[in-house]
């Protein structure tokens, strides 16, 4: 692409220097009267430029024509360095919309790449190339899915989506930290609704199908790569609008409507900033709620692939007797998975000295890394390792990815680091991660899960 570019810019640049000389160059031609209009020759300075421009130009083309293709996918990762100040500059949630309207339109870098063979592995009867995921919150209406998984990740989750659509809570509710990495948000789950979501999520399952038909045929395991969505998982959190009076009921939407295009579903029952969502975490409460919610789900018909997985979006504000319940409720349903964790209300050490600590709303980011980390490794120890859990909270690199796993992760989920950091986050993540897990000798991630509590 990069020399077919170079080509036409080669060509447009002749073009304009061959029309100059033809009219320029010829003054002596009886054909053209002494009171024309004189062209001036291109001066030695100007001819001097035009060389050397066309010279870079011949010279970069064939130049990034030779460069294999994973290098170029490098240095467009790395060039996206260039463009995180600008959004610094922008307000949240304007910086926000704007890096999910780039991705919808493609116009952000496609892993070329392959993961790892370190990275790899299979949860749910299905193969993630990576556990490093993108949680819900970015891309809440499911506007930029392929995007997205184009950019690496080894699965993306959407929403949280409302069965009807609401605008979420008054504005500004997006504040920066960026000296401590954080983010306080009250968005109050802004969402298009169901139906939106459905008609965007179609789309794609209908191009993805053919893909995945024409790619199923190479592959002779049973494990299917990749999912709904294509290569790469698709998730779908699903959350309650603020007026219902009954959340099973909205939650059961969700599912009857968007079920068939999730690799799995996320009970999201721990936002801060929707009222009386979090006491849906209680024993009694949470376990009504997920026994309707799988009934809903196991009650429609499914093919080979049976229904996607369900699981339950925690808060790290919970006690040890709170942990204890929704860990007794995890085996006895036999939930699928457990994403550890929300954000916080807390405001620790160093947040707690910001005045934007003041606003009321969910803290994520590096501060939460330790608080979620720690509740983490409890639900693991709770759960005697049988329930995937997802780490989300806090991650900015390899190595924080790398302690979620040994506190009990299977997956991890990125938000505020990717914010902050964009595209070239992803790549060295996972590099980093990979070299975690080489140094302590593991053979695969897998190995690495919950090594701590050992």
């Amino acid at each position: 692409m990069a020399a077919r570019a170079s080509r036409r810019l080669f060509g447009d640049l002749l073009h304009k220097r061959l029309a100059s000389s033809r009219y320029g160059g010829h003054r002596h031609c009886s054909s053209i009267p002494d009171s024309a209009p004189k062209i001036p020759h291109f001066s030695k300075r100007g001819r001097l430029l035009t060389g050397a421009t066309l010279g870079l130009v011949i010279a970069g083309g064939a130049y990034v024509s030779t460069v294999d293709e994973a290098t170029f996918c490098g240095w467009l990762f790395s060039a996206t360095k260039l463009v995180n100040p600008f959004f610094a500059f922008l307000d949240a949630e304007v910086a926000h919309t704007l890096a999910v309207s780039a991705a919808a339109r493609g116009w952000v870098p496609k892993e070329k790449r392959p993961d790892a063979s370190i990275l790899g592995l299979e949860v749910w009867g299905r193969r993630f190339s990576n556990p490093i995921g993108l949680a819900a919150g970015f891309d809440k209406n499911a506007e930029a899915v392929e995007g997205l998984l184009g950019l690496g990740f080894g699965f993306v989750e959407v929403g949280s989506v409302t069965p009807v659509p609401q605008e979420g809570n008054l504005k500004p509710r997006i504040f920066r930290l960026p000296q401590e990495m954080a983010i306080i948000n009250r968005c109050g789950f802004n969402s298009e609704g169901i139906v939106a979501v459905a008609k965007r999520l179609g789309a794609q399952h209908g191009k993805r199908k053919l893909d995945e038909t024409s790619s199923s045929s190479s592959s002779s395991d049973d494990t299917k790569h990749g999912g709904k969505a294509g290569p790469g998982i698709l998730g779908v959190n699903l959350g309650k609008n603020k007026t219902s009076e009954d959340a099973a009921a909205d939650y059961v939407q969700g599912v009857h409507t968007l079920s068939q295009y999730a690799d799995y579903l996320v009970i999201n029952v721990s936002s801060p900033n929707t009222p009386g969502l979090r006491m849906l975490q209680g024993r009694k409460q949470l376990k009504d709620l997920v026994k309707k919610v799988q009934a809903a789900r196991d009650e429609m018909q499914w093919g080979e692939e049976g229904p996607p997985p369900l699981l339950v979006k925690i808060a790290p504000d919970l006690s040890k007797e709170d942990l204890e319940d929704i860990a007794a409720v995890a085996l006895a349903l036999r939930l699928d998975g457990l994403i550890i964790s929300n954000t916080t209300v807390q405001r620790p050490d160093p947040v707690n000295k910001n005045p934007v600590a003041a606003e009321p709303g969910g803290l994520s980011g590096k501060p939460l890394f330790g608080l979620s980390t720690n509740i983490l490794k409890q639900m693991y120890i709770l759960t005697r390792g049988r329930i995937p859990l997802v780490g989300c909270g806090g991650v900015s690199s390899g190595e924080e990815a790398y302690k979620k796993v040994r506190a009990g992760a299977t997956l991890i989920q990125l938000y505020t680091a990717f914010a902050y950091g964009g595209p070239a986050l992803i790549p060295q993540i996972k590099a980093e991660l990979a070299e975690c897990l080489e140094r302590d000798g593991f053979k695969s991630i897998l190995e690495a899960v919950g090594a701590d509590c050992r």
